[in-house]
C-alpha cells in the first residue's frame, strides 16, 4: 500500500502496532499526532479498568450530554470529539488528496465515523470498533466521505482468541 504519511497517537500501544506494520507500508518513519489519542479519562481514572471505574463511579451517561462529566476530572465527550475532529482536519490540510495511514484507538475511529457520516455524536446507535481492526474512509470531496471498510479483522484469522478480543 502506498501511503503519503504514517501517523500514530502518542500512546505506546498505537506506536508499537505501527512499528510492526511499518515495513509493509514502505515507510521508515512514524509521525506522532497526540490529537488522535483515546478519550482521556484524566488523572483520577487513568489506569483503572472499566470494571474498576464502574465500581467506583457508576455507569456514566454516555448518550445524553456530551458536555457533561463522564470521567471525574477527565475529558468530556464533546472535548474529545472536537480534539479528534481538529486532528483529522489538520492531517487533511497537510496532505490534501493524499493517503494517510493512522494507528489509533477505537474511540477515535468511532468519532471519525460519526463525524464523517454526520450522525449524532452520542447515542442513537452504537459503534463498536474492534481492537486491531482496519477501518478505511475516503474523502471524496470536501464534506463528502466514503466508508470503504469498517472493523475488518480478516488479518487476525487463525490467531488465538485472546489476541483479537475486544
Amino acid at each position: 500500500m502506498d501511503a503519503d504519511a504514517v501517523f500514530a497517537s502518542h500512546y505506546p500501544r498505537a506506536r508499537e502496532t505501527a512499528q510492526i506494520v511499518l515495513p509493509a507500508l514502505g515507510h521508515s518513519e512514524i509521525l506522532e499526532e497526540a490529537g488522535l489519542g483515546e478519550h482521556d479519562p484524566g488523572p483520577i481514572c487513568d489506569g483503572l479498568t472499566y470494571d474498576e471505574f464502574e465500581r467506583r463511579f457508576g455507569d456514566p451517561d454516555w448518550e445524553n450530554d456530551p458536555h457533561g462529566e463522564t470521567f471525574p476530572g477527565g475529558e468530556s465527550i464533546a472535548a474529545f470529539q472536537l480534539r479528534v475532529g481538529d486532528a483529522v482536519r489538520g492531517l487533511l490540510d497537510r496532505y490534501p488528496g493524499g493517503r494517510i495511514v493512522v494507528f489509533c484507538h477505537g474511540g477515535v475511529i468511532d468519532t471519525v465515523l460519526r463525524q464523517s457520516l454526520r450522525t449524532s455524536g452520542t447515542g442513537i446507535f452504537e459503534v463498536w470498533t474492534k481492537n486491531t481492526s482496519i477501518t478505511e474512509v475516503e474523502l471524496v470531496k470536501p464534506g463528502r466521505w466514503r466508508l470503504i471498510r469498517y472493523n475488518d479483522a480478516a488479518h487476525l484469522a487463525g490467531l488465538p482468541a485472546s489476541t483479537n478480543a475486544h
